[in-house]
């Protein structure tokens, strides 16, 4: 059975097909959120304090850290940001943490702090990016969310998708990485700009359970973007992607329509 192993300094949660449900908290995350941009290049962690005790009084299993404020030289400003944020985080609270940036020195940066055994999020299928995080996956002994797309961006074939995750996990192979280690996003797409998005994650997810036996995770709002009454889309997307054979979702756990489904699922 594969059992992905991450862990604060206290605690250890294990994701897997025959664990609870992973929620990974997505509040601490400027993107798109300009007030909290803004309070973090400012130096403010009054919003950062208060989404992280929140969303883990709500029932969050992990917390995703984000401090991506500007893409103004972020490989200068990031790296710093994002080890002042994680250092808050995990003196406030004992689950584990994902540590999520597209710069590979911000990534390194907080591998350097973090506490435990931190969830990297995120490699892409693209060699840059292969050759730049798996050596650092490697050396710090930590998971990592590989997104189904490469060079050639995001295709809607489900099969590319899968091709993309399989090379992933090979590739982490030759660098001693366990495909346990390896959390795969097979990347939801928005219903409403894709009718079958949510089946095609559904056949995706079959085959990266039962052929590449790894642990899956997703954005899981992307599937209701753009939409009306969306936490009520969310809402029933949860049990059917559980049901499907997804363990973790990155998600808002603050919304308890959405904290039910997962639930009851």
């Amino acid at each position: 059975m594969t059992r992905t192993i991450v862990a604060s300094a206290t605690r250890e949660i294990v994701i897997g097909f025959d664990q609870p449900f992973c929620v990974i908290g997505e509040r601490i995350n400027p993107t798109g959120r300009k007030k909290l941009a803004a309070e973090m290049i400012e130096g403010n962690f009054e919003t950062v304090i208060k989404d992280a005790l929140e969303q883990v009084a709500a029932g969050a299993t992990m917390l995703d850290i984000n401090a991506g404020v500007t893409s103004v030289n972020p490989n200068e400003t990031e790296p710093g940001l994002l080890v002042q944020t994680l250092e808050i985080v995990q003196g406030l609270v004992d689950i584990p943490l994902a540590i999520d940036s597209s710069v590979t020195a911000a990534i390194e940066a907080g591998l350097k702090v973090a506490k435990g055994r931190p969830l990297v999020n995120s490699v892409t299928g693209e060699e840059e990016k292969l050759e730049a995080i798996l050596p650092l996956v490697k050396k710090y002994d930590v998971p990592v969310v590989a997104i189904s797309n490469d060079e050639s961006g995001i295709s809607m074939d489900p099969d590319v998708r899968f091709a993309v995750a399989k090379k992933i996990v090979e590739r982490a192979m030759d660098h001693g990485i366990k495909p346990e280690d390896v959390v795969v996003d097979p990347l939801v797409m928005p219903i409403g700009a894709l009718g079958d998005a949510g089946r095609q994650v559904f056949q995706l997810l079959y085959r990266l359970r039962n052929e590449l036996k790894v642990n899956t995770t997703c954005g899981l709002s992307n599937i209701s973007f753009g939409l009306p009454h969306r936490h009520g889309i969310n809402a029933g997307f949860i049990p059917m992607v559980i049901g499907a054979g997804m363990t973790s979702a990155i998600m808002n756990p603050c919304r308890p329509q959405e904290m039910e489904a997962v639930r009851a699922a």
